[in-house]
């Protein structure tokens, strides 16, 4: 009786740790999320070290790429390279990129699997893949990322380069997911936490990291939403804490206008895409960070600006996007929108059912290169 009465007092807090729309999106979308996890279960382990570029300072275990925007100068083609905003160079070398995003999918597909399914195979095969990325000591890779968005005759790496990180995003969600169903071994996790907490110190030290903590457009918000993941997996609360802060002082008030856009995003040259992307980024983090202390979604800045305004503002134009009233993107225009996680966030924050029939309308699969960069979330139910 005794036992019976405690499981009744702890039940509310059991259930609120449940999304109400978990259960609807695990039978709406359970034929792609199986689908996509039998893709994985047949992937094998590809880290950085798999490629390598002449071009690169760093070594066989550095993560590297270019700038997208950098192009040689038409003038001398041995001369630094030009920015052409907007307009990505099919030449830059984008395999670290690309092998990432691939691991990404792969470690986020088997954590959905198993949320759908309860098959622990899914996460024994998940723990092959972070060992290759993080442990093993032949294909590892580095806990920083001093050589990202290099430009020819520029830099060998920039701040704006951490903005790579955020598709091991849904590789941590993965291992939050593995180290609670006990599928972990405790030396794997001592040294997957252990990379973690060492790229959060790089991340949060070094000046690249603080460069990119500063910036005032999408940048700082992935900075914010990469710190909040890492350290909620390494359990480092003073980190946490900083983050939850610094959406509340910062980026929602500094970032978003009154009508619920983002002004920073609006003047690039593609406004679309971008706005699309902030959003995205800045409801992933309330999704991570929102608890019974502090409710980010509903958290209010002056002009009443917060997270639902800017749902609204961006809602309508992902319904019907022939309604967008600025310029079109210069490029992947036609290849947005797509199955936006901050529409199901959304719906699951705000109990609204317009975002979430939209989200399961739209396209949950898809394979644009330029999608998939900007589309760290792709598997939202292992969020819920």
């Amino acid at each position: 009786m005794r036992y019976r009465f405690l499981i009744l007092l702890l039940l509310p807090c059991l259930l609120q740790a449940q999304s109400p729309y978990l259960n609807r999106v695990l039978t709406d979308t359970r034929p792609i999320i199986l689908e996509h996890a039998r893709w994985a279960l047949q992937q094998t382990p590809q880290t950085i070290t798999t490629y390598r570029c002449e071009r690169s300072a760093g070594g066989k275990h550095d993560f590297y790429s270019e700038g997208d925007y950098w192009w040689p100068d038409p003038v001398s083609t041995d001369s630094p390279y030009i920015q052409r905003d907007g307009q990505s160079n099919p030449a830059n070398f984008v395999a670290h990129r690309q092998v990432m995003i691939r691991f990404s999918r792969v470690m986020g597909a088997l954590a959905a699997g198993y949320v759908a399914t309860k098959d622990k195979t899914y996460l024994q095969r998940a723990l092959v893949h972070a060992r290759a990325w993080f442990i093993n000591s032949t294909t590892r890779m580095n806990p920083n990322l001093l050589y990202a968005q290099a430009i020819k005759g520029r830099a060998t790496g920039r701040g704006i380069g951490i903005i790579d990180t955020i598709h091991f995003l849904e590789v941590v969600q993965a291992l939050r997911i593995m180290e609670k169903a006990g599928m972990i071994p405790p030396a794997d996790l001592a040294a997957l936490k252990g990379w973690f907490a060492d790229y959060l110190q790089w991340m949060t030290t070094h000046p690249y990291g603080k460069d990119e903590m500063n910036a005032k457009n999408n940048h700082g918000t992935c900075w914010v939403m990469q710190v909040a993941a890492f350290a909620q997996f390494t359990g480092n609360q003073e980190w946490t804490d900083f983050c939850i802060n610094r959406y509340k002082t910062v980026l929602l008030p500094s970032q978003m206008a009154e009508d619920g856009s983002f002004p920073q995003e609006l003047r690039r040259t593609k406004p679309y895409g971008y706005s699309l992307f902030n959003l995205d980024a800045m409801s992933t983090i309330c999704q991570l960070l929102s608890d019974k202390d502090h409710d980010l979604w509903r958290y209010t800045v002056e002009q009443q600006r917060n997270m639902g305004k800017g749902l609204t503002f961006m809602y309508p134009y992902v319904k019907d996007k022939s309604t967008w009233p600025n310029d079109k993107d210069v490029m992947y225009w036609s290849e947005w929108p797509v199955a936006h996680p901050f529409l199901l966030f959304g719906a699951d924050a705000f109990n609204n059912e317009e975002y979430y029939r939209l989200w399961l309308l739209l396209n949950h699969d898809p394979e644009v290169e330029e999608v998939l960069r900007n589309l760290p979330v792709r598997n939202p139910v292992i969020y819920l």
